[in-house]
């Protein structure tokens, strides 16, 4: 099955991947985390699930297949269509049919599709190789018993009972010893202190004078204050509003989207070459589907991107 191919490819870039006529692929980004009884360590993974109710062709599948395969968008549509129509005979037949590394659709007794996804299968790019590790557990009383037996043969202390006496024998030292030089050895360091103290902080100022004297400038004919206003959109969510073979369509599209109050812009080519124009940028997933939802009213072949820019 090419098209399952094709829908495993867009679902490592897209958080919505749409069968027209069938449902939406729709990914969900998870945290990395560990099992609490099995100590087993989970990386990041983004999951699919499936949604019956967006079915309506969003250009998105076609063009990557006619980019792929050199086609036209008709014969790419015209072959998932097929792909659909083998998926609900499969379904009527056996009721029950799998897409590879993607998930498994079983039809019930009352006629309702369910959806189960890969368990092995991770769309997260980032987290490409990782797999799940348990950690060993860590026995504290046999390393102590080997670092007891390395003291009964070294002079070094390891475990906390033997640090704590041997401190207390070199702190006693320390105290007769401190006893012994008196007030004179303590004069003696104080005034080592001070004059560290005063020399370095001379050299201090002389590092500043010096660095100010290289920064002073003059600027005879200094060019006048500007003060530009620029509104930026911000956001990894982008609503595509079309993606086009020739640079001149773009930017007539841009300007178009201008014309109607969008704050439309270019992103440059993507992958298959084609130059993609945003009508706008949204911080967030909700405010960015929420605005997908009324662009397409005008526009059917808009689609979320979800991308860095």
């Amino acid at each position: 099955m090419a098209v399952a191919n094709y829908i495993q490819d867009l679902l490592y870039r897209y958080e919505c991947v749409i069968l027209p006529g069938f449902g939406a692929f729709i990914t969900h980004q998870h945290s990395a985390g560990i099992h609490p009884s099995t100590q087993e360590f989970y990386p990041p993974k983004k999951t699919v699930s499936f949604n019956r109710q967006l079915a309506k062709n969003d250009g998105l599948l076609a063009n990557y297949i006619l980019e792929a395969e050199k086609i036209s968008y008709d014969d790419a549509i015209e072959q998932i269509n097929l792909f659909v129509h083998d998926l609900n005979l499969i379904l009527e037949k056996n009721r029950m049919v799998n897409l590879s590394n993607v998930g498994t659709f079983t039809l019930t007794e009352d006629e309702k599709l369910q959806f189960e996804p890969a368990a092995q299968s991770n769309f997260l790019k980032e987290a490409f190789g990782l797999s799940s590790f348990t950690r060993s557990e860590v026995s504290r009383e046999v390393y102590k018993q080997k670092a007891q037996e390395l003291e009964e043969k070294t002079p070094v202390a390891f475990t906390p009972e033997r640090r704590s006496g041997r401190w207390l024998k070199y702190a006693a030292v320390g105290l007769v010893a401190f006893g012994l030089s008196g007030a004179a050895g303590l004069n003696i360091y104080n005034d080592q202190i001070n004059e560290h103290n005063i020399a370095e902080q001379q050299k201090a100022v002389n590092k500043l004078e010096s660095q100010i004297q290289q920064a002073t400038f003059v600027i005879d004919n200094p060019l006048p204050a500007v003060t530009l206003k620029v509104s930026k959109q911000t956001g990894n969510y982008h609503i595509v509003a079309g993606a086009f073979r020739e640079a001149e369509n773009a930017t007539k599209s841009v300007e178009e989207l201008k014309a109607q109050g969008f704050k439309a812009r270019q992103i440059g080519e993507n992958r298959f070459g084609l130059h993609q124009v945003i009508s706008s940028s949204h911080e967030s997933r909700r405010d960015a589907i929420n605005e997908l939802y009324r662009v397409k009213k005008s526009n059917p072949g808009a689609w979320l991107l979800v991308q860095e820019l």
